[in-house]
Order: C-alpha cells, then sequence, then structure tokens
C-alpha cells in the first residue's frame, strides 16, 4: 500500500521546518519500507498549524499539523498501523477556521501541486481563459466590470474601468503588468497566490492580455520573494508546453507572453509609476501624472497594471460569471477579499472571506485575540501607511467605503495587532522613519516632511514643548497628505494621526500630582 501526503512548499511553511519534515518523512519511510508520496503544496494559509501534514484517505484529506522532525516517526507508524495520533486534527476541510472561509481566489492553494499544469487543470484552471476566448473583448470587460472587482493592491480602483481604457487606446503595442512588489508589513497573500497557484495569476494576466490587445506581460517580484520567483518561472515554461502562452493560446488565435522580472525591494516601487521606471531599467521615481499608464505606460504603451490578487480573480468571474462574484461582499466592495492576519495574534493566517465581516470578527473571533494573551490595544490595517484602531472602531465592516469613512484604508489587506504593551509614540515615529527610509526622493513633502517628522516626534518623546511640537506633526502631516506626489508621503500621515487621535495619552505626559492640585 502506498500513502500520498501532502507538505507545503510555502516560504512560511519552509521557514519553520517544513523541507525538513518532508525529508524526514522520506527517510522514515524508506527504513520502514513504507511506500509513500509526498505532493509539496502551497500552504493552506494556517501557519500556527505549519508545518502541516496531509494524508489522502478514500473520505478526503486528513491533517496533522504542526508537524516537527521528531514527531515523523511516530507519525508514520500511526499512518501506516491506522492509529490515532497526538496531532491529527481531522479532515482538514473541516477545520472550523478554513471551513468559515469564502475561498474563490484561494480554493486551489494548499491543494495542488503548484508545479503541475494537470493539476491545475484536473481542479478547474483555464476554464475562465476557454472562455474568454470564446467571448471576445467586449464581453470580457463587461463581465469584469459587472463583477465589481476593485483593484486588491490597495487603491481599490475599478479594474473593469482600467481594462476598457487600455482597451480603446490606439497603439502599436500594448503591456500587462502585475505589480507583485508586495511590500507591507503583514502581507503575504501575492507571495502564498504565487507559491501555491501560481498558474492562476498566469491565467489571469493572459485574459486581460487578450482583453486589450496585448502581447506581452511582466511579473515584477521583489528579490525578497526568491520561492515566488522560483514558482512563477517554473509555472511559466509548463503553461508554455502546455500551449497556455506563447503563440496560439490554446488552439485561438491570440498570442501573449509573460516574463517575471525582479525588484531591488524599494517599497515606493510598489507605486505603479514607479515601478514602471524600474521595469524600464531606471530608478524607481515616481512619475507625475497624467498621462496615466493606462494611456502612457510602460516604455510609452498603454499599460495594464495591476495587483496579484486583482489577476487572481478574474479567472474565477470568467468561469463563473460576474453575479456569482458580485454576490459576495457589500456595497461597492463586491467579492472576497482575502484578510491577512499578523503580529500579535494566536491564530496568524490568511483568510478569505466576502467583504462585510468586522474588524472585531477578525482580530477576537477569527484571529483568536493576542499570542501573549494580553489584551488587544491597537490594530494597523493596511500596511505601515494604514491608520491604527482601537478597540472602540472594532465595529467597522471590512469595506473599503467603511474604512475611508473613519480615516483608514484597508489597503492590500494586512491587519498587524498589537497588545496594551505597544507604546503609539514609537509607532508614530516608526511612520515617519519608514517614509524616510524609503522615500524616492522626488518630492519635497515626502522626503523632508518625513525627516522633520521623525525629528519632531523624538521631541515629543524626550518631553520638549510637546504641544507647540504635537501641532508642527499635525502640520506636517496636512502638508504631506496633501502636498506629495504619491500614496507613500500621502498615506504616513494616516498611522501618525490615527495614533494622536487614538491614543492622544501615550503623547501627552500626565500632570504631576501639584499640576493636578493647581
Amino acid at each position: 500500500m502506498s500513502m500520498r501526503l501532502f507538505v507545503s512548499r510555502d516560504a512560511g511553511a519552509v521557514a519553520v521546518g517544513a523541507d525538513e519534515v518532508a525529508l524526514a518523512l522520506e527517510q522514515a519511510a524508506a527504513k520502514r519500507g513504507v511506500a509513500i508520496e509526498i505532493v509539496r503544496t502551497g500552504s493552506r494559509g494556517m501557519y500556527w498549524l505549519e508545518p502541516l501534514v496531509e494524508v489522502a484517505t478514500p473520505q478526503g484529506r486528513i491533517a496533522f499539523g504542526p508537524v516537527t522532525e521528531a514527531d515523523v516517526p511516530s507519525l508514520l507508524d500511526a499512518l501506516a498501523s491506522n492509529t490515532p495520533h497526538l496531532l491529527r486534527l481531522g479532515a482538514t476541510e473541516e477545520i472550523p477556521w478554513l471551513k468559515r472561509q469564502t475561498r474563490l481566489t484561494f480554493a486551489r492553494c494548499g491543494v495542488i501541486d503548484p508545479r503541475s499544469l494537470d493539476d491545475y487543470r484536473a481542479h478547474g484552471g483555464y476554464k475562465g481563459l476557454e472562455r474568454a476566448l470564446s467571448l471576445g473583448s467586449d464581453a470580457i470587460l463587461a463581465e469584469v466590470t459587472a463583477s465589481g472587482l476593485r483593484g486588491r493592491g490597495g487603491a481599490g480602483f475599478p479594474t473593469g474601468i482600467k481594462w476598457k481604457t487600455v482597451a480603446q487606446a490606439k497603439a502599436d503595442r500594448k503591456f500587462i503588468v502585475c505589480n507583485a512588489d508586495e511590500g507591507d508589513s503583514g502581507t503575504f497573500a501575492d507571495r502564498m497566490i504565487m507559491e501555491g497557484d501560481p498558474f492562476l495569476v498566469i491565467e489571469g494576466m493572459t485574459t486581460a492580455g487578450i482583453t486589450v490587445g496585448a502581447t506581452k506581460g511582466y511579473i515584477y517580484i521583489r528579490s525578497e520573494y526568491p520561492h515566488a520567483v522560483e514558482a512563477m518561472n517554473a509555472a511559466i515554461k509548463a503553461a508554455k508546453r502546455g500551449g497556455y502562452l506563447g503563440d496560439k493560446i490554446g488552439g485561438s488565435t491570440y498570442s501573449f507572453d509573460l516574463e517575471v522580472r525582479v525588484g531591488a525591494g524599494a517599497y515606493v516601487c510598489g507605486e505603479e509609476t514607479s515601478l514602471l521606471e524600474s521595469l524600464e531599467g531606471r530608478r524607481g521615481l515616481v512619475r507625475a501624472k497624467p498621462p496615466l499608464p493606462a494611456h502612457h505606460g510602460l516604455f510609452g504603451k498603454p499599460t495594464v497594471i495591476n495587483n496579484v490578487l486583482s489577476f487572481a480573480a478574474i479567472p474565477f468571474i470568467l468561469a463563473e460569471g460576474a453575479k456569482a462574484y458580485a454576490d459576495f461582499g457589500m456595497g461597492r466592495s463586491r467579492g472576497t477579499m482575502p484578510i491577512q492576519l499578523a503580529g500579535n495574534i494566536r491564530h496568524g493566517g490568511l483568510f478569505e472571506t466576502a467583504f462585510g465581516v468586522t474588524l472585531g470578527e477578525l482580530v477576537d473571533d477569527i484571529g483568536g485575540g493576542t499570542f501573549t494573551g494580553r489584551p488587544v490595544r491597537a490594530v494597523q490595517v493596511g500596511g505601515p501607511l494604514g491608520a491604527y484602531f482601537p478597540r472602540a472602531l472594532f465595529d467597522t465592516p471590512f469595506d473599503y467605503e467603511a474604512f475611508a469613512a473613519r480615516d483608514g484604508l484597508i489597503g492590500h489587506g494586512g491587519i498587524v495587532v498589537f497588545d496594551d504593551s505597544v507604546d503609539m509614540r514609537n509607532q508614530a515615529r516608526f511612520a515617519m522613519e519608514f517614509c524616510a527610509i524609503e522615500s524616492c526622493g522626488k518630492c519635497t513633502p515626502c522626503r523632508i516632511g518625513s525627516t522633520r517628522g521623525v525629528e519632531t516626534i523624538e521631541k515629543i518623546i524626550r518631553g520638549e514643548r510637546v504641544s507647540e511640537n504635537l501641532a508642527l506633526v499635525e502640520d506636517l502631516c496636512n502638508t504631506m497628505k496633501f502636498g506629495s506626489l504619491c500614496a507613500l508621503g500621502g498615506f504616513t500621515p494616516y498611522p501618525v494621526l490615527s495614533a494622536l487621535k487614538h491614543f492622544r495619552e501615550d503623547f501627552v505626559p500626565a500632570p504631576t500630582t501639584l499640576q493636578a492640585a493647581e
């Protein structure tokens, strides 16, 4: 009898020993004379259970975790003899944290072999592209627009409008660019999907190319993601061999090719025009807009630039129809959002669900509260440029407009949790310092304002003229917010001003006994 086991090759799982567990399984099986096949998948996104080992059974996969090298001998013995094991979690799909999700984009992640085109197709892959080939450009645009899909990179711009603009542009060449420069703290969804289901991104980009008349695409990945670079390159080669990239895609008259480009890791290259500068071989400096990339983008040609998750949502929309996607969500936020829970949290990982779940549900219920067991004091949503929300705002629905109404942003869907030991003065200082370090330097409000911000907050921390310096910080924030060329300088005020607003007590020293008496 041969056993089929599944172990993640996701970078998050590898970081906690997945490679060692897979090797130990092979060695232990050989020693016992047990025949096993190990499939290296992506991650299911339950990082507190990694390394997760799943075994195929007639009733479905059974999960065990977190598994260490030391656990392998007893685990293999239990599997061979069909006896209980302490790390047994039951049927993977029945694990409550996974079962309560609505997985549209991440449905295959952790399930399939990300290197196998056949596995991808066997689980519904390329159905969306096949339908797209039969629809044609106008009908595809209608589907994408009707789905309500908005850019998942953070800006939330309607994807259908962006694609239509490029489709209508007149040019001899057009390009598709995937922004995989995932630099926000506490975010890992792009990396997860590229490592766990790379053909999904390829299918989405290919569909975009067919729609707007582009024949070439680039995936811009930061150098800190070597596993994702390897996975995407392997998938591109497999897609070419299978006839899904290159000339006459899927037997059609369309042609589209893809190439991975690796960036040096500058945060500002997550901004689309800086990314284009880097792709063209120059330093990542922000371009003034207009012209927009949709009209004058890569090499001066009309260009669709979307985030990994935006492209990854396209195959479902085309395969199942716009209504099937739009039926999820609330208001103008349609579909699902892969939310990443990180920081001081018990159950960190990726949770895909429809828009509308509250921040409190995500942190307290789904995330299980803090890892330390101390009370949650602050939550930063939307990366290092996101606002800090106190518990009083935990009733906020996860929705673009709901967060904007409370001076926040959902960004790329990252949530970083802090317990009551956090010093919000230091967090405000960090936001300014981050901006100062990562600024491309092109505009004065960002370049100089962030540096002065660090200096001024340090004075507040030292207790120097606190009231005057608080007013100065607020003035600096307004200058940066309205005067910066791009979102790096423009959004840095969000964490700073939210810290000042909701956690004022950390900035203003408590009055002494004598002052209180007076």
